[in-house]
């Protein structure tokens, strides 16, 4: 399919900002790309545009505008998470040019997996009712990463010393991942109904349980950095057996030993 080619160039043109830190081929390459997408679906197919898929669009332009530019803000204005950020990329042994190509070329692919079902839903122009549901899960999921993303800048504020367990954090410990989640997880469905081929639900699919798979690691590994920051505290331990993790009303308060997650 000719219009993934293009969304696939996009995407290498976007992410290869991590050329410049490896760390912004997942970060901030991985937000402009989506925005990127977002944008060339539109010109793409501007003459098939609805509300509907206007919105689509509109949506993952929205989505990751704020994500990059969250993270470039928070980088420029937080030494910690620049720590952060360095530690989570450190390896044993220097990362190659041909490890990097390589990194750069799954994750352009794996971001034309995720905003796949809109091109989908574009290109066969089909049943319309999902895709208005798809639209208000992906609406939730940046309202919640937004709000979540916010609450815990307030958090840390006040407390900088303080593990974060107001407002949405007292439903999920990961209330940015769950937004992510929910974006992702309507975005699938938006494309329910126009998936005309095998090939294209699996394509789809791939890419939303990649993500899906990516957030749960992401959870992981802030578990194990948290246990290590308040391990010894009373109400931390009494925060984390009583709050899901990730996913609201399901009884799953760790995935520490779960080694098979990486993110």
């Amino acid at each position: 399919m000719k219009v993934l080619l293009i969304l696939f160039i996009v995407c290498m043109i976007f992410s290869s900002i991590g050329w410049k830190k490896f760390v912004y081929f997942i970060s901030i390459g991985y937000g402009y790309s989506i925005a990127a997408c977002g944008i060339c679906i539109a010109i793409l197919y501007c003459r098939q545009l609805s509300w509907l898929t206007a919105l689509l669009c509109l949506l993952l332009v929205i989505y990751g505008c704020r994500l990059s530019t969250f993270i470039l803000l928070r980088e420029i204005k937080s030494a910690s998470y620049r720590k952060e950020m360095k530690d989570l990329t450190k390896t044993s042994k220097p990362i190659t040019v041909g490890a990097s190509f390589s990194i750069w070329i799954s994750v352009a692919l794996l971001y034309v997996m995720e905003v796949s079902p809109v091109a989908f839903r574009m290109e066969n122009a089909l049943s319309d009712t999902w895709g208005w549901i798809g639209a208000g899960v992906m609406a939730l999921g940046i309202l919640t990463e937004s709000t979540a993303d916010a609450q815990k800048s307030a958090s840390k504020k006040r407390d900088p010393n303080r593990f974060v367990d107001t407002g949405l954090y007292r439903l999920v410990r990961c209330p940015n991942y769950l937004g992510e989640i929910l974006f992702w997880t309507g975005c699938f469905i938006s494309g329910i109904g126009c998936y005309q081929h095998v090939w294209q639900f699996i394509f789809a699919l791939i890419g939303y349980l990649s993500i899906v798979y990516i957030m749960f690691g992401g959870a992981r590994r802030l578990e194990l950095r948290q246990n290590r920051n308040y391990g010894d505290r009373e109400d931390y331990q009494a925060y984390v057996k009583s709050t899901p993790i990730i996913i609201p009303f399901v009884p799953l308060y760790s995935v520490a030993k779960q080694t098979w997650l990486k993110g």
